[in-house]
């Protein structure tokens, strides 16, 4: 596969073999086989070699690093029944089927959490310009409280130390089939974060929350912006919103800094989800976030993975184009998968991967530009996404 000999920008890729450790076992979805075969598509697709592309192990987040987004007597918790997994601990969210208990827990969660903060401090200093940490986004985690498979909120912890660091805006981007709760209460009150997710409706999914009508605590009113997508969208439609909503905000937040999460159980082989999109349509939204970021940001972009629970026939597809869209690769939905990679797969898991690293969809999409149409369900929730937060932000829900 030919892939572009040197990435446009030095970009910060983390993975090391131990951040598998995190792993509910048994039957659970969050099965660290998804990170694996990621790991080694996006290796064996020529991606890791490239000059400019350092992959770095993640550090274990100190008790001090996770304070700043999670309370101490959460971490606590957490360390105690990391010793003690037959214990559960229902007021913290731990030990429950969603996020069952399991030795070494900790340790395991904090390290996804390094991997995110090794990325901030990889834009802060200078050593990147983007960054990749496809095993992290746990954006369920909440300041006290373990959620939706999610323990330490990393994407939070990257946006804090950006923060505390002397970043002034910091745009975070979240195109996971749930909602980012967990990361929009963390900055609930912080104007200095715009919080932005498209997501299934709360009225078909966990975690039943994301309305538009959820826009921030006083004083940082339309930094929680939200779109509860048609449960069953589909790529035009995630598409159409993203483009109607997103760019708009971006330019009149102007951040110096953008953080995403790429959760892509959005998938329509996804078997938790319903909304029904293609790896094509979650590569166009990564271009578009990157083309944010270049724009905005002088291409200061953290990426995360998050959900994907398709683990071997989408989510190293949809991380491994994240990589390549982090790195400028030649690399995209027309691109053959490596058949050393399929066989492995095959050898593994029993199964036919794709043979394209896209599903080749159709994601032609409608400018809203082109008009609303009131009798459509996408265009209502768009709209009044709209008229909740575009005037806080002095623009037209209208015509902007």
């Amino acid at each position: 596969m030919s892939t572009h000999p040197r990435p446009a920008v030095p970009v910060h890729v983390v993975w090391d073999d131990s951040m598998l450790a995190y792993d509910f076992g048994g039957q659970h979805p969050m099965n660290p086989e998804r990170l694996h075969l990621t790991a080694r598509l996006a290796r064996e697709s020529g991606l890791l070699d490239l000059e400019g592309v350092s992959v770095t192990a993640p550090s274990v987040a100190s008790d001090e690093d996770l304070a700043a987004v999670h309370s101490a007597e959460y971490v606590g918790a957490v360390r105690s029944i990391s010793g003690n997994p037959d214990r559960s601990d229902a007021a913290h969210g731990l030990g429950t089927e969603d996020t069952p208990a399991f030795a070494g827990m900790h340790e395991a969660s904090a390290r996804l959490a390094g991997g995110s903060l090794g990325a901030a401090e990889s834009i802060l200093e200078g050593t990147a310009v983007r960054a990749v940490n496809f095993g992290g986004g746990m954006h369920h985690a909440a300041r006290s409280r373990a959620s939706g498979f999610c323990i330490y909120n990393d994407a939070a912890a990257s946006i804090q130390r950006l923060l505390d660091r002397g970043v002034q805006r910091v745009l975070y981007v979240d195109v996971d089939a749930h909602h980012g709760d967990g990361t929009q209460s963390i900055f609930w009150d912080d104007p200095r974060v715009m919080t932005i997710s498209l997501h299934e409706t709360g009225m078909s999914l966990f975690p039943g929350t994301g309305f538009c009508s959820e826009l921030g605590g006083p004083g940082a009113e339309g930094y929680a912006v939200n779109v509860a997508l048609p449960t069953v969208a589909g790529d035009a439609a995630f598409l159409r919103a993203f483009h109607a909503i997103v760019p708009q905000l971006a330019e009149a937040f102007a951040p110096e800094v953008i953080v995403s999460q790429h959760g892509c159980d959005s998938h329509r082989e996804d078997p938790l989800t319903n909304l029904r999109l293609s790896v094509d349509a979650q590569h166009a939204l990564m271009l578009s976030v990157r083309e944010l970021a270049d724009r905005l940001c002088g291409g200061r972009w953290i990426a995360t993975g998050g959900g994907g629970y398709a683990l071997a026939t989408v989510v190293p597809r949809a991380w491994t184009l994240l990589v390549g869209v982090a790195a400028g690769a030649r690399i995209s939905p027309t691109t053959a998968v490596p058949a050393a990679w399929r066989d492995y797969v095959r050898e593994r898991h029993g199964i036919d991967a794709p043979a394209l690293f896209g599903d080749g969809a159709d994601i032609w999409w409608r400018s809203w530009e082109i008009g609303y149409d009131p009798n459509d369900d996408l265009d209502r929730t768009v709209m009044a996404t709209r008229k909740a937060v575009f005037p806080l932000h002095g623009l037209d829900p209208w015509f902007d």
